[in-house]
């Protein structure tokens, strides 16, 4: 909800109000406040200034007086200053005297840096917000667009910059906000690849904490998102203010704490990607949200807006189907029988959804050649895909299919008909082998949309794995737009077809590519311990239905290390269920629990798909919890991973949150036939289910038997 109030004009410098302490006064203009459930943000202006945020956090009354913050929230001056603060903006101006870093850096076609100073044009109010401001001197408009969200509790904002002529852009901040003074640090994600999603502390200090994808995707490195929890917040407690920049292309973060103290928060795309003139450029939605729940209710918000309001189901009514992926059973040693054998196996443990993934085109028989060569390989498939998919489709299985659209190999007969297709020069380094198709180019995204739907038309493939196993030669924004076009373009003619955004694993997940695909595959390690937390760390922003989890070999092909089947199943088990390893090599005992626990995943995925996932504070840090529940609270289960060796002998108990204290649960261990001999004790969950109010298992918690690192408990929670 968007409620705007707006004053008189400003008056002329030299009749500004004088209070009583005899300081001048200027006038606020334009103030607007934006609304949910939870929130509130306060915008204002001064004279024809660019406006501001002047407050933004836990939601006000309805009957605060908006002018009133405004000047509340105006900073004093002393020695060593200027007369007045400069305001922190929504595009801060440099022409304006901000001591930071600004939000627009322009040029005109000649090269000649501008200065632009916005001064106030229009708004348009409803549910939405749209400011606009005018530079006369310099032809252009910049707009702020708002809308909010009271089911997800969701911000989304987004800087529109349009020029009379054509102009250069070096750097275009989304809608820029302050940061919380009641903060130490902020949390950003780094990582790499088979290591993504990990957690990066920084604490607040003069000065920025600037960090910049350049990679031309999103990038393993940098996940475009952003928490600034206050001082003493933790996942459950405590508030916290969350960002995302929704955009695949790599992005800019600015972080600044300034001369006086306050702080601001920037994004946009990285720097320099636009590399034609243009009258128009616009940033990618920024999400934010506050939390007085801790990180949790920052999580919850970014889970269910993805999942409600991004992603766009091509069968909402479909559970998500339990998944496999041949790759690390065959991988480019594709052999029907051998194929239709795996299939055969996958079914009775339980799939439902059959992925042929690289080596069926071209001559591939390795990642050297015939990228970009979409036509079914002969030599593997003397009769087609058909013969495979209908033995699929006879398992009672989906069949699904990979393809890497905007790369090429040099060696790949599209590369020697068309080496200018490729982008940059030729002399690059390759990644993988390969290097990425100019997507910017219309016969580019002709070509790959002509040999794509035809393997769309020709058979019945409901799914397609998308990869992107390499970073680009050099940013460019076009390249997104150009994949996104490709993709949009594919979405309309097959609105049947599921596509999950795969890069190297998690090099590209964002909710960018997420308002085009279904699910995304978090990483390319199936180790289950390094899976453990690179989802729960995922969870900040995404949801189960859209998050791949595999169980994967008993010895994993990137790591070397092997886990119990049990550990490998519930991991797999927290997120979208599958398996990707060669189901021949399962004994008896792993085809019984990997089975048992598929079916206790299918039993359950009615409810967990729209669960909302809360991270636990765990008093041991060798173990990684979190609790799924449902809206309503009526029900919920407990993934309590053990990480590491404790540093005490007996678990210490498990405190879950957002119950209601004076309900009664019951809870039962899930898996407690998996206790090893080694528990000797008799608490009560290995028993059977107990019963107890919510408070005590907030205020007290769960003691959860003795265990092994590298397993799992599982525990399930019903409101009486």
């Amino acid at each position: 909800m968007t409620t705007p109030t707006t004053s008189a004009a400003a008056a002329p410098a030299a009749a500004l109000p004088i209070d009583d302490t005899g300081v001048a006064r200027r006038p606020v203009d334009h103030t607007w406040r934006l609304d949910d459930g939870r929130q509130t943000m306060v915008i204002t202006a001064t004279g024809e200034r660019l406006p501001q945020v002047v407050y933004w956090g836990a939601r006000l009354p309805l009957r605060e007086d908006l002018e009133t913050l405004h000047n509340a929230h105006m900073i004093d001056v002393t020695g060593g200053m200027l007369d007045e603060n400069p305001d922190l903006s929504l595009c801060p101006e440099a022409s304006r005297t901000f001591p930071g870093q600004p939000g627009l850096i322009v040029r005109s076609q000649d090269g000649t840096p501008l200065l632009p100073k916005f001064c106030f044009d229009s708004v348009e109010t409803g549910r939405d917000l749209q400011i606009r401001y005018r530079d006369e001197g310099n032809g252009l408009t910049l707009s702020f667009e708002f809308t909010t969200d009271a089911e997800t509790n969701m911000i989304v904002a987004r800087t529109v910059l349009n020029a009379d002529n054509p102009i250069h852009l070096h750097w275009l901040a989304a809608p820029v906000v302050p940061a919380p003074q009641a903060s130490d640090e902020m949390i950003d994600f780094t990582g790499r690849w088979c290591g993504e999603f990990q957690t990066n502390r920084t604490a607040w200090s003069p000065g920025i904490r600037y960090r910049e994808n350049r990679t031309g995707r999103t990038g393993h490195e940098h996940f475009p998102g952003l928490i600034v929890p206050c001082t003493g917040a933790t996942n459950t407690q405590g508030e916290a203010y969350a960002f995302h920049y929704g955009w695949s292309g790599g992005h800019r973060m600015v972080a600044e704490e300034l001369p006086d103290g306050r702080r601001q928060i920037q994004w946009g795309h990285a720097a320099r990607m636009e590399h034609e003139a243009a009258t128009e450029f616009a940033t990618a939605p920024l999400y934010m949200t506050y939390s007085a729940d801790g990180l949790n209710g920052c999580a919850v918000s970014f889970q269910r807006h993805v999942r409600d309001r991004i992603v766009t189901w091509p069968k909402p009514d479909r559970p998500r189907p339990v998944h496999y992926n041949c790759w690390e059973a065959v991988y480019f040693d594709h052999k029907l029988d051998v194929l239709k054998d795996i299939a055969n196996r996958a079914a009775a443990l339980g799939a439902e959804r059959f992925v042929l993934d690289d080596g069926w085109f071209g001559n591939r028989d390795d990642d050297t050649r015939a990228l970009s060569d979409w036509e079914v390989d002969v030599r593997k498939y003397p009769d087609g895909l058909g013969p495979l998919i209908d033995h699929v489709h006879a398992q009672g299985m989906a069949f699904g299919i990979w393809f890497e659209p905007e790369m090429i190999n040099p060696d790949s007969d599209i590369h020697r008909a068309h080496p200018d297709w490729a982008l940059g020069s030729e002399d690059q380094l390759l990644g993988r082998q390969q290097k990425a198709l100019n997507m910017a180019l219309p016969a580019v995204r002709d070509y790959l949309y002509d040999r794509i739907a035809r393997v769309l038309q020709d058979h019945p493939i409901d799914y397609i794995k998308w990869d992107h196993n390499r970073v680009l030669p050099m940013p460019d924004a076009a390249q997104t737009r150009g994949s996104y076009a490709l993709i949009d373009r594919l979405r309309a003619d097959f609105p049947h077809v599921e596509i999950e955004s795969c890069a190297s694993g998690g090099g590209r997940i964002d909710f960018g590519i997420l308002k085009r695909t279904q699910r995304v595959w978090l990483s390319d390690s199936n180790d289950a311990l390094e899976r453990l937390n690179i989802q729960h760390n995922a969870a900040l922003f995404l949801p189960l239905s859209i998050t791949g989890s595999h169980v994967g070999p008993r010895r994993c092909h990137t790591s070397g290390r092997v886990f119990d089947i049990s550990f490998r199943a519930w991991v797999a088990a927290q997120r979208h269920m599958g398996f990707e390893m060669d189901p021949r090599e399962l004994d008896d005992y792993e085809t019984r629990v990997l089975t048992e626990v598929t079916s206790w995943w299918k039993h359950n995925r009615d409810w967990m798909e729209d669960a909302d996932i809360l991270r636990l504070d765990s008093s041991d840090p060798a173990v990684i919890c979190e609790q799924q529940m449902t809206r309503e609270g009526d029900r919920f289960v407990v993934f309590a991973g053990k990480a590491a060796t404790s540093a005490q002998i007996s678990p210490r108990p498990l405190r879950l949150t957002n119950l209601d204290p004076t309900a009664m649960y019951e809870i039962n261990l899930a898996n407690r036939l998996t206790a090893s001999h080694l528990s000797r004790g008799v608490p009560a969950l290995k028993d059977g289910p107990v019963a107890v109010s919510g408070a005590y298992l907030m205020h007290h918690g769960l003691t959860l038997p003795w265990s092994f690192p590298d397993t799992m408990w599982v525990v399930e929670g019903t409101r009486l």
